[in-house]
């Protein structure tokens, strides 16, 4: 299994490089163009993810992947003590299939974000729709919390067609 974080690693190096002034070379990525491409006629946001992922658990993190040439939305839930992960068809809004994470590097991202949401007095979805309201035209394809100097924040990454970039909302 890919880590869940591999597996946005080149959206996320494309904010990164977007947010670096360096323009659109990166915009040539198949990656990025996929993603774009996959999105263009889906009107399932990461919001609506979200709200599908509360049917296992408490939503940690979501992202939209492209798996085996397919969308979907993959979103961390925690309940009790156990993690998982939820994956939903943007088509339907229905919920593909909900497994345990087991997997050392996914259980180490999920506590760092049941950490993070622990001191969260927002939710993923309150953020999410921040991030989008403060930046026209975009949308969400990603949310991951995080403790910064011990405040919850969580890092959203927005796409415009080619176009990506990675902003912070506080979640306190």
């Amino acid at each position: 299994m890919v880590s869940r974080a591999l597996r946005l690693l080149v959206l996320v190096a494309a904010a990164g490089l977007s947010n670096a002034g360096a323009g659109p070379a990166w915009a040539q990525d198949d990656e990025i163009e996929a993603m774009a491409a996959a999105l263009k006629d889906t009107t399932f946001t990461l919001q609506d993810g979200l709200k599908a992922g509360e049917r296992e658990g408490q939503p940690i993190s979501a992202q939209f992947e492209i798996e085996d040439g397919k969308l979907q939305i993959s979103i961390y839930t925690i309940k009790g003590d156990n993690f998982s992960e939820v994956v939903a068809d943007p088509k339907t809004g229905g919920i593909v299939k909900s497994e345990k994470i087991t997997d050392t590097d996914d259980l180490s991202d999920a506590a760092g974000q049941k950490e993070a949401m622990a001191k969260a007095k927002t939710s993923l979805a309150a953020a999410v729709d921040a991030a989008v309201k403060e930046n026209a035209g975009f949308r969400a394809v990603s949310i991951f919390p995080d403790l910064q100097d011990g405040h919850a924040i969580a890092e959203v990454t927005l796409l415009q067609g080619t176009t990506a970039k990675k902003v912070t909302e506080k979640l306190e």
